[in-house]
């Protein structure tokens, strides 16, 4: 209960609801791109750890906005786990970025020929109270997301 009050403190959180993202998080990757232009003539995206989709709507929005034509250049892919609503413009992909099935489906969706230009994540897995486990679980998704983006 504690923590929905203090959500509805927190300013990204109201912004969030109010401009409808998914997320507040949303903001973390609009200030990169304010302060990195990470999404100039980038038409290849992918989002790992993508739910609940902020990220992706997000790309979604950047990508096929900045385009006034050639928007059926704009190829997105979120991933994760658990299946998230319907993003327009956004392929979602269910499956674990571990596993080497999940790279060769990106693979197969940008084209044999064609491979990412963008790749973000935002993953965090859920955390058990143990600092040491939590610190390696984290370490071992953040590799997995590094490698994983070697190769789409």
């Amino acid at each position: 209960m504690g923590k929905t009050s203090k959500d509805k403190r927190d300013i990204y959180y109201r912004m969030a609801k109010e401009e409808g993202w998914r997320a507040r998080s949303a903001f973390k990757l609009i200030h990169l791109d304010e302060n990195f232009n990470i999404f100039e003539g980038v038409t290849r995206a992918v989002d790992l750890c993508a739910a609940p989709g902020s990220w992706s709507q997000v790309l979604s929005k950047k990508l096929y906005e900045s385009r006034d034509k050639d928007k059926d250049d704009v190829k997105i892919i979120a991933v994760d786990l658990q299946a998230m609503a319907p993003l327009p413009g956004v392929t979602q992909l269910q499956g674990d970025i571990t596993k080497l099935s999940t790279a060769q489906a990106i693979i197969e969706h940008f084209g044999n020929d064609q491979r990412a230009q963008l790749v973000i994540c935002d993953g965090a897995p859920d955390v058990t109270g143990l600092h040491d486990i939590d610190e390696y679980i984290q370490s071992q998704l953040l590799l997995a997301a590094l490698n994983i983006t070697t190769h789409v």
